[in-house]
């Protein structure tokens, strides 16, 4: 049986506004399938255009990944911090998705219970692992329509163009 890997990867912990949003992924098929499928190579999100990571996401929905994404507000990490925000964020998706191994982008130390020698931190894992990689689309698109709709909200903040 094929070890399923999930990645997870966050998005927003350096701004100054708007929530922190981190998403897990387990691919359901191979980077040589899902790549043709997106017509875009699966790389960090922060390499890739809008219309790029949007076929990513396209494609990694249509193949089955399994996904799962989860947002900290600006008020909770406000009141809980943000290292509290980005180690308890991990830990919810861990929580969520079941795999053999979770490689979290980051040195960041993550402990759940009964999963602890699974999970593995990685500095640079978004630019080495596929799953990491797609995790990383799936928590920008997530967090830019989150600043999108904001924007549409109070437009005087200019959240639409600054994602």
């Amino acid at each position: 049986m094929k070890r399923r890997v999930c990645g997870l990867d966050e998005c927003g912990r350096g701004a100054l506004s708007g929530p922190l949003v981190a998403a897990a992924v387990v691919l359901n098929c191979s980077v040589k399938r899902l790549v043709p499928i997106a017509k875009a190579p699966l790389k960090d999100s922060k390499v890739l255009n809008s219309k790029q990571r949007e076929r990513v996401y396209q494609a990694l929905m249509k193949s089955g990944a399994t996904i799962g994404v989860e947002i900290v507000s600006a008020r909770q990490i406000n009141n809980q911090g943000i290292g509290w925000a980005n180690r308890e964020i991990f830990r919810r998706l861990i929580r969520q998705i079941e795999a053999d191994e979770y490689i979290v982008d980051g040195n960041l130390s993550v402990r759940v219970n009964g999963k602890g020698k699974r999970i593995r931190s990685l500095i640079r894992a978004d630019k080495m692992i596929a799953e990491v990689m797609a995790a990383s689309i799936v928590a920008k698109l997530t967090r830019d329509k989150i600043m999108s709709d904001l924007h549409m909200k109070h437009p005087a903040y200019g959240w639409k163009t600054n994602v």
